[in-house]
């Protein structure tokens, strides 16, 4: 059902209330009267409801919005906000609306995970412990035959691949320099013994996504529009490929800062849509689980499984537990079960110091304005 469809089903009376209180409360926060129009167009199946509804503080939450129209960096996006499968609120700044495909840069890993998730309960893939040369033909074995699935998506492949380490030989840089990624990947070292370290590593997400084109013999893309994004309603996005006809299964997705958010929703209903099972529901579970401790290399995180991180964050006298999907200059997808929230934010602070610490700073900000 298309937005305009929806938007006449309304009555006239709702409509005009709800515009009034969208229009309200982005206002407050310095946004023109049209990114305000558009924010009062859910998309099906969300229904529209407001912070005060929801049990969220409006004041807290316009007081943020106003400080971030004031950063002068100008290069905050967007803020998607749902709880109990409601669109509670959006704000979007310096350019973009609801329809800007923006990059997620690596919280693409995480979406790159999940549709591993959707080839293994289709019986393309038979587990995440198979050996990933059964998938990686001409694979050398160098100890590259030794690495499982599940090391890639733990980031524990032991491949000499750190992307913190601009010197390691499968630094993501190089990747991006090579003319046949899959060649470049083969050529990669080993540097310790699989399922045994965790290093931040982009060519383990690459290497994920290549699997899944060889097993289903689908460009990763594709095969997310037909098994994950069809599914959830994400109908418009771009996903870059790279020599030789390869997807980046490690990042440069771009979708809306809504669609990020119904991933998030995804997760957070146990991997269900209006009643359809998208992604298995033990899937969703171990991705939300703490297979590996990270707390001592990164400080935003406590453990990672799966290409998902995890925090527990503090809030005045609460404990919150967050999974989320990170990218590269604070694009986030964070998932709240126990507040039944799903915050998604955009950011083209590409490679600075202060993005991701500026998304976790929005994200506090919004937990300590939602109620219990």
């Amino acid at each position: 059902m298309s937005n305009s469809t929806i938007e006449n089903d309304v009555s006239v009376r709702f409509r005009l209330l709800n515009s009034f209180l969208l229009f309200y409360s982005i206002a407050l926060a310095g946004l023109l009267p049209a990114q305000a129009a558009a924010a009062a167009q859910a998309p099906a199946p969300w229904q529209i409801s407001t912070p005060a509804k929801s049990g969220l503080d409006e004041t807290r939450l316009a007081s943020l919005y106003v400080s971030i129209r004031d950063d002068p960096r100008h290069d905050l996006k967007g803020i998607v906000i749902l709880r109990d499968g409601k669109l509670v609120d959006e704000a979007y700044f310096n350019g973009d609306g609801p329809g800007t495909l923006h990059d997620i840069r690596s919280a693409t890993k995480s979406i790159t995970a999940t549709l591993m998730g959707i080839a293994i309960q289709r019986r393309f893939i038979h587990s995440v412990d198979d050996p990933i040369a059964m998938y990686l033909p001409g694979l050398p074995r160098d100890g590259k035959q030794d690495i499982r699935i599940r090391d890639l998506l733990n980031m524990r492949s032991g491949l000499d691949a750190n992307d913190e380490d601009p010197s390691s030989p499968g630094d993501e840089d190089n990747l991006d320099r090579s003319t046949d990624w899959m060649k470049t990947a083969y050529e990669i070292p080993m540097k310790t013994r699989p399922g045994t370290q965790y290093q931040y590593c982009s060519l383990d997400a690459f290497l994920t996504g290549a699997i899944v084109e060889n097993a289903t013999r689908m460009p990763l893309d594709q095969f997310a529009k037909k098994n994950l994004f069809g599914p959830i309603g994400i109908k418009e996005f771009e996903w870059r490929h790279v020599p030789v006809n390869r997807t980046t299964g490690q990042g440069n997705l771009k979708i809306t800062a809504r669609d990020a958010a119904a991933i998030g929703e995804l997760f957070l209903n146990g991997g269900r849509v209006q009643g359809r099972q998208v992604i298995p529901a033990d899937w969703v579970r171990t991705s939300m689980e703490s297979q590996v401790s990270i707390s001592s290399s990164d400080p935003y995180a406590d453990h990672y499984s799966f290409m998902w991180y995890t925090k527990t964050e503090f809030t005045g006298d609460r404990q919150i537990i967050v999974h989320f999907a990170s990218g590269n200059g604070g694009n986030k997808i964070y998932v709240v079960p126990s507040l039944h929230m799903v915050i998604a934010i955009t950011s083209s602070a590409y490679s600075t110091n202060y993005g991701q610490r500026r998304s976790r700073d929005i994200l506090l900000a919004i937990l300590a304005a939602a109620h219990p």
